[in-house]
């Protein structure tokens, strides 16, 4: 047996242990079908033999009652066939949804807990596909399995009634099983690798829709609607190319799958006819033993169709448990973070770099060896005394998100260590660094729901405590002038507000969670300087007690802090009172004097235009 099928059974043994209920009751009814269907062809050879054959030549007496008799009986067994249906397709299907729903919880469960260097690493639509199309070709197999259970009853019973009734006819008959079976096996071991191309470019395919919703800014401004719209032909048309051909196995194996039973029908009949006229048989076994060659044709099918399914099994379960069973964890001790006042935050000799891009289990071509990112942060040593509010400053990729990010573990340090309250993160329980930091990233995120939902986000705060937050956040007055106030729905990712609401938005979100560390990751950018005032100012007037890591740019932003952060290149090159860093580092200073210098440059233009006019 190939690996694909000894995997697809070992994933399907494994949801029927998982969602047994369901499974139990549904080869219950595939069992009934099986034997219902078995005696129902018994059945008829018998009535054939004593009611129909008697009364078409009048070899026997035949009365009223013989044939209400051989109806009743017939009925009652097709109405506990229809009973054997229902069970197994209600309970079939509760059995096939009951896996995927608790699959997508899993899967979700691990998306959150999983840290975010992995995340990192997975483009974010192959992971949507794997909560998707992964879950439901995992166990696709599933809503037939029990049919082929049953039917594998069916043959069994089956065979049994039909040599009961003529051994030969039956071996005659029966001679097309161990050729279905050599049907349905090759058609297996062709479809497999087609159905995991499949699944693989489903992958790709709801990779790029996604990359292409989540710039769609970036496209339409650009003008690119056209460019995307070619690239996500390119990946949709290699899906159809491989739908097809998968298609095109099926096309051709069905036809032979099905006309096997058909032909052993066919011999059955033209043997059992000259049996019959031999007197070696009667009309009656060979009805019967037609009859349920006949039967078998369809049900039959479901192994082809189990068969067919269980690549898919196998791919599904593949990209799953590459997020189940991933490694990357982000381990939590069991201290809390001591109560009271502001935090005092510390790193020593903390160095990061990236994760390389994880590998598709179902790419098409091995991995190239990709070489190890070059280090986002080395060696940064930093106190940030509590209370305080610290400013850092660097050029694009100097490393300041991260940094940012690794204060309130959204990441952990490839080396080094980051300590509150002189705690190294890693020692501290779970929760306890969201119950006492806050982070507000430079990507303003807000969710579909009213001003209140978007505040509170899953916190217990009264009204009261959410409209303080908004004041602090210098967020108090939009909302008040907005039709519905804290009920007002503001739309996906907040587009009914304008760039600066959403930051405030965001701020409230993280002051009303009365932080003893705020983390801002450039997310003031969109509010004019005397509303960053106000924020830190009423931060104060508060008596919350907070310490304050800020990462600027402009010269208002930083001259709000008490001590800035030069990072250059991943490392600490100056810190100090921004007038001293200013006046010792040149790289700073050019940082720090560009506005200033631009805008100056700027005037100069306007007023040399003005003069030659």
């Amino acid at each position: 047996m190939s690996g694909t099928f000894i995997i697809g059974v070992k994933t399907l043994a494994r949801g029927v242990r998982e969602e047994p209920r369901p499974f139990r009751i549904a080869i219950v009814g595939s069992l009934i079908y099986g034997i219902g269907n078995a005696a129902s062809g018994w059945m008829i050879g018998r009535v054939t033999n004593r009611v129909v054959v008697p009364a078409l030549t009048g070899s026997a007496s035949v009365g009223a009652g013989d044939v209400w008799l051989a109806g009743a009986t017939l009925m009652a067994i097709t109405l506990v066939l229809v009973g054997g249906v229902l069970l197994r397709r209600i309970f079939g299907g509760a059995f096939t949804y009951a896996l995927q729903a608790r699959y997508r919880r899993l899967l979700s469960r691990r998306y959150l807990d999983l840290p975010l260097a992995w995340h990192h690493a997975h483009p974010a639509g192959r992971l949507l596909a794997t909560a998707g199309s992964d879950v439901e070709a995992m166990w696709q197999a599933t809503l037939v399995l029990p049919f082929a259970l049953g039917t594998a009853v069916l043959i069994l019973f089956a065979g049994i009634a039909m040599v009961s009734a003529d051994p030969v006819l039956a071996a005659v008959g029966l001679i097309v099983v161990p050729a279905l079976v050599i049907a349905n096996i090759a058609y297996q071991r062709r479809m497999s690798p087609l159905v995991v191309r499949v699944q693989h470019l489903r992958g790709e395919v709801s990779t790029t829709a996604h990359e292409s919703f989540e710039g769609a800014l970036v496209v339409k401004t650009l003008g690119l609607a056209d460019d995307e719209v070619d690239r996500f032909r390119v990946n949709a048309e290699r899906l159809r190319d491989a739908n097809v051909a998968a298609g095109r196995t099926r096309g051709a194996f069905d036809p032979i799958i099905e006309a096997l039973p058909s032909l052993g029908t066919l011999m059955v009949l033209v043997l059992g006819t000259v049996r019959v006229t031999a007197g070696t048989t009667t009309v009656g076994d060979l009805v019967q033993i037609a009859y349920l060659l006949g039967l078998l044709a369809f049900p039959v099918r479901s192994f082809g169709w189990l068969l067919a399914d269980l690549p898919r099994t196998v791919a599904g379960d593949a990209r799953v448990q590459d997020v189940l069973q991933s490694d990357e964890t982000t381990p939590w001790g069991a201290r809390p973070v001591d109560a009271g006042g502001p935090l005092t935050v510390s790193t020593t000799d903390l160095s990061y770099r990236h994760p390389a891009p994880a590998v598709d289990p179902l790419a098409e071509e091995p991995a190239k060896p990709h070489p190890a990112p070059a280090p986002v942060l080395s060696d940064v040593t930093l106190d940030v005394t509590a209370g305080t509010t610290v400013a850092i400053v660097g050029g694009t990729g100097a490393g300041k998100s991260t940094l940012a990010g690794l204060l309130v573990r959204l990441v952990d340090p490839t080396t080094g260590h980051v300590l509150l309250d002189g705690v190294d993160v890693r020692e501290l329980a779970e929760g306890a660094i969201a119950g006492a930091a806050s982070l507000v990233p430079q990507s303003t995120f807000v969710f579909d729901d009213t001003i209140r939902g978007n505040v509170a986000l899953g916190l217990d705060v009264t009204d009261d405590e959410v409209w303080q937050a908004l004041e602090l956040a210098q967020a108090e007055g939009f909302v008040k002038s907005l039709p519905l106030g804290l009920d007002e729905l503001v739309g996906e990712r907040g587009s009914t507000l304008s760039g600066g609401q959403r930051q405030r938005l965001a701020l409230a979100r993280a002051l009303v969670r009365r932080p003893r560390l705020l983390v801002l990751d450039d997310a003031t950018s969109a509010l004019d300087p005397t509303v960053e005032r106000a924020v830190l100012d009423g931060l104060e007037r508060t008596g919350i007690g907070t310490t304050v890591v800020v990462v600027a740019y402009r010269p208002a932003t930083i001259a709000l802090a008490d001590e800035v952060v030069h990072l250059e290149h991943g490392r600490v090159v100056d810190r100090g009172p921004a007038a001293e860093v200013e006046a010792r580092d040149a790289g700073y200073r050019e940082l720090v004097t560009a506005y200033a210098r631009a805008a100056a440059a700027r005037a100069a233009a306007a007023a040399e235009e003005e003069e030659v006019a």
